[in-house]
C-alpha cells in the first residue's frame, strides 16, 4: 500500500532536503512537496497542523528569524490566531520540514523522524 505524504519543504534547508531524500527513497510513499515559502499553508491548515503536532504556535516558530523580532512576536498579549496569521504572512517563521501522513504530523528534526508516521 502506498502512503500519501505531504512535506512542507524549503529546498535551501539541509534538514528539509534530507527529510525529502528519506521519503523519496521509500517505495511505499507518494510524496507531495509543498515549497511553503512560495505556497504557505492556509490559516486553517496551519491551525490543524498545530493541533496534530500538539504544539502551541510559538513552538512551531523559528525565533531567530528577523520577522520574529521585528514583529515583536514574543509579546505576551498575542493570541494564537494572531501568531498563526503572522506565520502565514511570514512563512520563513514556520519550523521545517513538516511532514504529514496517515492523519499524523512530524517535524523532520532530525530527518529520520519522518518515518515514524508512515
Amino acid at each position: 500500500m502506498t502512503t500519501k505524504v505531504t512535506i512542507f519543504h524549503n529546498p535551501r534547508c539541509s534538514k528539509s532536503r534530507q527529510s525529502l531524500g528519506i521519503l523519496n527513497s521509500r517505495s511505499d510513499c507518494a510524496v507531495e512537496v509543498v515549497e511553503y515559502l512560495k505556497t504557505p499553508p492556509s490559516f486553517e491548515q496551519l491551525k490543524d497542523i498545530l493541533e496534530i503536532l500538539e504544539l502551541q504556535p510559538r513552538e512551531l516558530m523559528r525565533t531567530n528569524e528577523a520577522p520574529f523580532r521585528s514583529e515583536n512576536l514574543n509579546a505576551a498579549g498575542l493570541s494564537d490566531d494572531e501568531l498563526i496569521a503572522k506565520m502565514i504572512e511570514h512563512p520563513i517563521l514556520i519550523e521545517r520540514p513538516i511532514v504529514l501522513a496517515n492523519g499524523k504530523a512530524v517535524i523532520g528534526r532530525p530527518p529520520e523522524q519522518v518515518v515514524k508516521i508512515i
